[in-house]
């Protein structure tokens, strides 16, 4: 006997929300023990810093759940803002950022499990660099999410490995 099919559905969102929990786990502890001096630290020649890494992440989801719910036919991207996208701000702190972003992951797995279909499609923001609309599934956007917290976890790892040796599978002096 196989289970229902809505079972499968429900399974599978469940399945995308664990994921993104788990990368966003991974992302947290390349960031334990620092400080805040530390997150706006350059240890490389990028200009990427642990904390303008999380402050990236963190509104980087916010957008995307923010597209799946709004469904705006009309949306541009707004570029202005994206001077600081990479930086922490003066007033921001690693904690007030992981709570934040605890914030938005909840706001994530509501809508992921309220969302009427994985399969509809969702209109994108038109950029410079994708003038043209384009139609994503909700699927699709959840998985764009998961691809931006798993690449920059990887550059967080570099980034802390260079400032004390540690990364997310390492922690120097545990």
């Amino acid at each position: 006997m196989t289970a229902p099919l809505t079972e499968h559905r429900d399974q599978e969102r469940e399945d995308l929300i664990a994921m993104l929990d788990e990368q966003r786990e991974l992302f947290r502890i390349t960031l334990r023990g620092i400080d805040d001096a530390q997150a706006r630290e350059r240890s490389t020649v990028s200009e990427l810093t642990l904390g303008g890494l999380l402050h990236h992440v963190i509104n980087c989801e916010r957008h995307w759940t923010g597209i799946v719910v709004e469904r705006d036919e009309n949306s541009k991207l707004d570029v202005s803002q994206f001077d600081s996208e990479y930086r922490m701000a003066p007033e921001e702190t690693v904690e007030g950022l992981l709570k934040e972003w605890d914030t938005v992951a909840d706001n994530t797995a509501r809508v992921v499990r309220e969302v009427d279909s994985l399969d509809t499609s969702i209109p994108t923001p038109i950029s410079p660099w994708v003038p043209e609309r384009v139609w994503w599934t909700v699927r699709f956007t959840l998985m764009h999410v998961f691809r931006e917290i798993t690449q920059h976890s990887g550059h967080a790892d570099i980034i802390r490995e260079a400032l004390d040796g540690a990364n997310s599978t390492y922690q120097r002096g545990a």
